[in-house]
């Protein structure tokens, strides 16, 4: 009677096609898996060291035809200076003022009030943004 046939012996025959697809599957996620560790530690690191100056208008008040008072929040690293822009708006969408804000005052969290000159009357006021500037 015929027995039933179980499979190679092992050994005796070198690897099989799978063993070796399953070998290069490992290496290839091993490799895929390090990159991915060294772009969330560049990413980690990159987010802890970054030094950027932050800004958020809190109020502005038109205070005259040629004048608008504005308060800033500012957040940025204690031996750092830097640069705000604020721009004052007509009513009609026009720009009626601008100006540059310097910041170099040794603390990380502070307010600062600025008086900006404008043109004509001024409708609205905004932020266009703050960044660092080198030295001190």
């Amino acid at each position: 009677m015929a027995a039933a046939r179980e499979g190679l012996p092992d050994g005796r025959y070198g690897r099989s096609a799978d063993a070796r697809a399953d070998r290069k599957l490992k290496i290839v996620s091993a490799v895929l898996g390090a990159g991915l560790l060294g772009v969330i530690a560049w990413s980690g690191i990159h987010y802890i060291t970054k030094t950027d100056v932050s800004g958020q208008l809190i109020r502005s008040k038109t205070v005259s035809d040629t004048a608008v008072q504005a308060v800033l929040e500012i957040r940025k690293g204690k031996d750092q200076a830097g640069v705000c822009t604020l721009r004052s708006l007509g009513a009609d969408g026009s720009e009626v003022g601008r100006k540059d804000v310097t910041l170099d005052r040794p603390e990380e969290h502070f307010t600062e009030s600025v008086t900006i000159r404008t043109t004509q009357h001024a409708a609205a006021t905004e932020l266009e943004g703050c960044q660092a500037r080198p030295g001190r």
